[in-house]
């Protein structure tokens, strides 16, 4: 009897070992199909197939698909492939799409506070730089009030990544030259919306919003005297030299510009966990490559532009720097006034800039330095 108790309870034990592994691997069976699952992800842009913007975003995919070994697959679209530029966000808001890709300043009509995101003017009037403006998104405190911007103000089902640095970007183009403000003051002027125009508009400019794809074929009719869009490379590629050949590249309305991807939340939380971390990844890598591409690039263009197009690089008006910087004050302590969260995020940059500003200043004119040695050598 005591033998046979004692196969009885080897053969329970056996059993109940073969049914936890059972009940085990029945656990993880799901976790495991979800690893290997793939996903594709329509990515509508903002900008048509020869921007610049668009390249850079199809080698994004492009590494995203390496990374995650096919289980992330981005699919870049043009301007106009499921909505149009300014719809972009609602439609991955609804999942019309399942992401899209444009500059937070598009979306200042929702709230005012994407500006300070995507396009801070004169460094949201506090003297940031590009770098700068990304060094506090990063170790700032921005990211986190990019997200509180989406989830608690805009309430938006989305998720949010800085992917492209583009700042410092160009005054504009102009059809004939000016000499100072007042001669601004007379040009009808295709500037971004939302706050920058909103700034142009308290100096006395005639403003006027325009998606990208409107700009030129406005000018050649008439409507526009001169036009803001980005910088040499992506200028080029839209072709503005074919409509304007006075090229003015100070400006301090998007001195700083970040562009950005947003992703439908309910999409992303598909996601599996380490997909959504290397996306993360393959975002902030982007900023670097974005911002090295961009100073050769653009360096290149301008070559381009003045040899073989015959576009004048001119200075921009001295009057034109204290005119905007003391309308950038007036305008965003005037959203600060009215908006709790965008005061929030301004005190956020604020604060950052009294650290930083002053000694990245100082730092940089080590670099001018050296630029202006070398200059002065190669002539």
């Amino acid at each position: 009897m005591k033998r046979l108790l004692r196969d009885l309870s080897r053969i329970t034990a056996v059993a109940g070992t073969i049914l936890s592994a059972g009940i085990v691997a029945l656990a993880a069976a799901p976790a495991d199909a979800l690893a290997q699952q793939s996903f594709k992800m329509r990515l509508q842009t903002a900008v048509t197939t020869v921007a610049d913007e668009f390249k850079m975003l199809q080698k994004f995919s492009q590494r995203v698909d390496a990374m995650t070994g096919g289980r992330l697959k981005i699919e870049v679209l043009p301007d106009g492939a499921v909505v149009g530029a300014f719809e972009i966000l609602d439609a991955v808001d609804k999942g019309l799409v399942e992401s899209g890709f444009a500059w937070t300043h598009y979306w200042s009509g929702k709230h005012p506070a994407a500006m300070l995101f995507g396009s801070p003017s004169g460094g949201s009037g506090l003297g940031m730089d590009q770098m700068a403006w990304i060094s506090w998104f990063l170790e700032g405190g921005g990211k986190e009030l990019y997200r509180e911007l989406w989830d608690q103000h805009m309430k938006m089902n989305v998720v949010g990544f800085m992917v492209q640095p583009v700042g410092p970007e160009a005054l504009g183009w102009f059809k004939e030259p000016i000499k100072n403000m007042d001669d601004l003051r007379k040009r009808r002027f295709r500037t971004p919306p939302g706050i920058p125009g909103a700034i142009y508009k308290e100096m006395g400019v005639t403003a006027i919003a325009l998606p990208g794809g409107e700009i030129i074929p406005s000018a050649e009719r008439g409507v526009l005297d001169a036009a803001e869009w980005c910088c040499p490379v992506t200028d080029i590629a839209w072709g503005f030299h074919r409509v304007f050949k006075y090229y003015y590249l100070q400006g301090l309305h998007q001195n700083t510009v970040n562009a950005d991807v947003y992703i439908n939340k309910t999409f992303w939380n598909k996601l599996p966990k380490d997909v959504q971390a290397i996306f993360e990844g393959a975002a902030l890598a982007s900023l670097m490559e974005s911002t090295a591409y961009r100073i050769r690039a653009n360096a290149l263009a301008l070559t381009e532009l003045t040899t073989k197009h015959g576009v004048k690089v001119m200075e921009t008006p001295p009057d034109y720097f204290p005119a905007f910087m003391a309308a950038t004050k007036k305008v965003m302590a005037e959203n600060a006034a009215k908006n709790a969260f965008f005061k929030k995020v301004l005190d956020s940059q604020a604060a950052f800039a009294k650290d930083v500003v002053p000694y990245w200043v100082s730092i940089q004119k080590l670099n001018t330095s050296v630029a202006d040695a070398y200059l002065k050598d190669a002539k």
